[in-house]
């Protein structure tokens, strides 16, 4: 049985369900969890968690926190270094939906909207809450 890419998947039935892998959304995103993505409708929006391929051929799922004209500024939730130049060409879907423990979290119910705010809109009070959290684990 050969793998498919998860290009090939979402031209083929238009929806990608694969396992979570990592961290950098977590809490958000947890582990085992499973992750329902969609062909995307570009370009994408604020907000929006797209699965884009990296030109190092690396796949990451993290999300919009400022749309450019020529390219998106992306970061994971439980990061605060911000990625740029990603663009639409690298995008290859969004995530719509997480499955835990059998039950289907919307990323867009006013929840998750409210918390995607919060990781975009205090970056600057993440970056500090991060720099104590390495503080003191470091000790």
């Amino acid at each position: 049985m050969s793998k498919s890419s998860f290009e090939e998947v979402l031209a083929e039935k238009g929806t990608l369900i694969y396992t979570n892998v990592g961290d950098s959304m977590y809490p958000l995103i947890k582990p085992r969890d499973l992750l329902v993505i969609q062909r995307p409708e570009l370009p994408l929006k604020r907000l929006d968690i797209p699965l884009y391929k990296r030109d190092s051929g690396q796949y990451v799922l993290h999300r919009i926190i400022k749309v450019r004209k020529d390219d998106y500024l992306i970061c994971g939730d439980n990061r605060v270094g911000v990625e740029s130049g990603i663009t639409d060409k690298h995008i290859i879907g969004v995530l719509t939906d997480i499955i835990r423990n059998g039950e289907t979290i919307s990323v867009y119910s006013t929840r998750n909207r409210i918390y995607a705010h919060f990781c975009c809109d205090f970056m600057p009070i993440k970056r500090i809450v991060f720099r104590f959290k390495h503080f003191f684990r470091k000790r």
